[in-house]
């Protein structure tokens, strides 16, 4: 199992038109092989000291997959790249970070 962190950068002001198109992924992503979770999260602002400021023009998609493989198939399946096309102007920047438990 590995979980995989999406940190996506969205075009000033836009987070929730991202969001709309996102949430409309979601169910086609939970459907793939391999696929053990995966939705969008937002950054919570609290009192926390060890917390930053919380961005608003950023989305972190938590995935978790059944093995790299399962990733990597992921990556190019069609909705995907549908996705890509649809949000290609509200993106500014994206980051993967693929982790293993320890």
């Amino acid at each position: 199992m590995l979980c995989v962190l999406a940190t996506i950068d969205v075009a000033e002001g836009r987070r929730d038109e991202f969001l709309n198109v996102f949430r409309q992924l979601v169910p086609k992503v939970l459907a793939e092989e391999g696929c053990l979770e995966y939705g969008p999260m937002i950054d919570l602002e609290t009192s926390l000291p060890a917390q930053p400021p919380a961005r608003a023009n950023t989305v972190v998609i938590v995935e978790k997959w059944a093995s790299i493989d399962a990733l990597e198939t992921h990556l190019m399946a069609p909705h995907m790249l549908d996705y890509r096309k649809a949000v290609k102007d509200l993106v500014r920047g994206m980051s993967l970070q693929i982790l293993a438990p320890a």
